[in-house]
């Protein structure tokens, strides 16, 4: 069931980076960083208050356990500085790339806390079309801005990094307050970058009447926190990388799709591959793992 959730999980993400970006277009890319994690903060604040949760809980938890939200801010930031320089393509590549080390990293010593879990000779073949489906995705724009490339890889790396320091927290607190905490802590950061690039910045143009959907992204993302808050204990880290992967990629399908912008490019067929490799790796692991039960089951 986790597996699936993490799938929809993707889904969810895609919808949102649609959002957030028709936002990004209207009134700048650190504004609307800004009005994402207000309005993120706003509505986690309602549903702690509709479900009798305190949202600032006591906690003895270290300091930087509330820091996810912080490191969520420096991924948009990264991205943003690889923007222009590769290809979205190899952005997402080279992203999926940071999170699939740090996922296995993760999962391999149980640093910040997660749980230990071995690396079992099926998620080799998970890694191998992961491996093989980010290659299909990078071109030849990586060789030309190296800097471009370590923000992407520390973008994926960031990612990992927060949604397991937000699931530590979440621990502590409770899932529904920890995406608060997540969005407060990163709200002053994005505040501060707003400051330092205003003097440069075109004029916003805030969206109004049916447009106000676009402010939607924050709610969006008080939710997908939520989800990995729960995600994070559950499964390891490798699949919940590559599944909400896959999800974002089938998703964005659709949504193309449905706007009549579908294109079979490269990030189509490197997610395929991936699909294919975890969709495999998951029969796999099903398989031994009925065999196990079998076999520590008593014989009638």
């Amino acid at each position: 069931m986790y597996h699936f959730i993490s799938f929809l999980t993707g889904g969810l993400l895609s919808i949102m980076i649609l959002i957030n970006g028709q936002l990004t277009s209207s009134v700048g890319i650190y504004p609307a960083t800004a009005i994402i994690h207000l309005v993120g903060v706003l509505f986690a604040l309602v549903l702690c208050l509709v479900r009798k949760e305190k949202p600032l809980p006591r906690s003895r938890s270290p300091w930087w356990f509330y820091l996810g939200g912080v490191v969520g801010v420096f991924t948009t930031v990264a991205n943003n500085m690889a923007f222009g320089r590769i290809t979205m393509t190899s952005i997402v590549a080279l992203g999926l790339l940071g999170q699939t080390v740090a996922s296995l990293v993760i999962d391999a010593s149980g640093w910040l806390g997660m749980t230990r879990r071995a690396f079992r000779p099926s998620t080799l073949i998970g890694l191998v079309f992961c491996l093989a489906g980010i290659v299909v995705m990078l071109d030849h724009s990586v060789l030309e801005a190296a800097l471009a490339v370590w923000f992407s890889l520390g973008a994926g790396i960031s990612i990992v990094v927060s949604r397991s320091i937000n699931a530590r927290l979440a621990e502590k607190i409770g899932p529904l307050p920890g995406s608060f905490v997540n969005h407060l802590a990163g709200l002053p950061v994005t505040l501060i970058l707003v400051g330092l690039t205003a003097k440069n910045a075109p004029r916003p143009v805030f969206p109004t009447g049916f447009g106000s959907w676009l402010y939607l992204g924050g709610v969006l993302g008080v939710l997908g926190v939520l989800l990995f808050n729960i995600l994070v204990p559950k499964i390891s880290q490798f699949h919940l990388t590559v599944l909400t992967f896959v999800g974002q990629v089938l998703t964005g399908v659709v949504i193309d799709l449905f706007m009549g912008g579908f294109t079979a490019d490269a990030s189509f067929w490197g997610g395929l591959l991936i699909a294919l490799g975890i969709s495999l790796n998951l029969a796999l692991e099903y398989r031994a793992h009925r065999k196990r039960n079998a076999a520590a089951s008593p014989p009638n």
